[in-house]
């Protein structure tokens, strides 16, 4: 059996120093936001090139967080509309709703999944004040565009970087300025969930930014309103990047550019060896904007394609089966009508990929799917 991702593999390479780390931190007795943990947020602020990293429990909590940081400095209020695509894991939409403001569904690109930055401009209102862009799959949204139109209409943009660690693209600033996911907006949500391309041995996550109000307001917030101990200026949560977690993921950074571009090497195998006229192979230019975190399909008969697969010992993932706005937690959404976003739920279909893939496997991957 071919695994979609062997996770067990994975975090093998770094049993070694994992069990170090864990006896490090047994021996601290420090559990929660010690050392490790600003060990990280250095470490990772400095990967994204961002001034600050605030560790927190989880993905969605970070962008939650985001969201309610503003709020509270007064940039955004409770009923603010956010522009968000509509084809994007329910954790996007469910962060608007937490922070009380009002989710607005856009319809993605049809080519690179990632959300239409010319639907994004048919969608602002008065009301509009922040667009939550996804970077689905690993790919890099339109970003220059994207910033460009906000730009134009006093909007923040806040970046779900949940799939898309270490991913890059071009600036142009006088001259060609590489920046990275999580330094292309004011603020950007992370996950670390075990999945991820920079995954953890269970729940974590993280805020990037370059704005020190929003930081401030962050480290406040995530630990129950409090800068002090027992005085408490905010209504806050209790949402903290654990130190056992932090010293794991500061094991696993430095690999995390070298993992990515083994990605990019097997998305490439697919990309030009795969020629089946059922199959969609997704877009790719060629670049470092897309850290293939997964690796989309399309085809009209998916249910067929993914057990025939089955049969031949391969497992694949369907990411997502069922659109927010399909959702019964979303019941106020179940009338709108996005038939892009409908297609893509109704045909992708997630192929293995993964650093510890063998060439073997992936012959074999390719192999089978010509012969559908």
């Amino acid at each position: 059996m071919i695994k979609f991702l062997d996770l067990h593999k994975i975090n093998l390479q770094y049993e070694e120093a994992f069990q170090k780390k864990f006896e490090a931190f047994l021996d601290k007795g420090w559990y929660i936001l010690g050392e490790s943990v600003k060990v990280f947020e250095k470490e990772f602020a400095e990967y994204c090139g961002t001034k600050h990293c605030m560790g927190v429990g989880n993905g969605l909590d970070a962008l939650v967080l985001i969201f309610k940081a503003t709020i509270q400095l007064g940039k955004m209020q409770k009923g603010d509309e956010v522009i968000v695509p509509a084809n994007t894991y329910i954790a996007s939409i469910l962060a608007i709703i937490e922070a009380d403001l009002v989710p607005v569904l856009v319809e993605p690109n049809e080519e690179t999944f990632n959300i239409d930055p010319e639907k994004i401009q048919q969608a602002i209102t008065p009301k509009t004040k922040a667009i939550l862009v996804v970077h689905l799959y690993g790919q890099l949204a339109d970003m220059e565009r994207i910033n460009t139109i906000a730009s134009q209409n006093n909007l923040l943009v806040i970046e779900d970087a949940a799939q898309a660690h270490g991913c890059k693209m071009g600036v142009r600033s006088g001259k060609m300025e590489e920046k990275k996911a999580g330094n292309l907006s004011y603020a950007a949500g992370f996950s670390f969930y075990p999945g991820k391309n920079l995954g953890a041995l269970g729940d974590a996550g993280a805020v990037t930014t370059n704005d020190d109000e929003l930081a401030k307001m962050i480290y406040s917030l995530r630990n129950y309103g409090s800068e002090t101990k027992y005085q408490n200026d905010f209504v806050g949560v209790n949402s903290r990047l654990d130190e056992i977690q932090a010293s794991f993921l500061s094991v696993k950074l430095p690999y995390l550019d070298k993992e990515n571009a083994i990605r990019r090497t097997i998305a490439k195998r697919y990309l030009s060896e795969i020629e089946n006229s059922k199959i969609v192979l997704p877009f790719y230019d060629g670049s470092e904007n897309h850290v293939f975190h997964l690796f989309v399909i399309r085809t009209q008969k998916r249910d067929e394609l993914q057990n025939y697969l089955a049969e031949n010992g391969i497992q694949t993932m369907i990411h997502y089966p069922i659109p927010p706005h399909k959702q019964k937690a979303l019941a106020q959404f179940n009338h709108l009508s996005f038939p892009i976003t409908k297609k893509m739920h109704d045909e992708v279909l997630s192929l293995p990929i993964s650093p510890v893939m063998t060439e073997e496997e992936i012959d074999f991957v390719v192999k089978i799917l010509n012969q559908y």
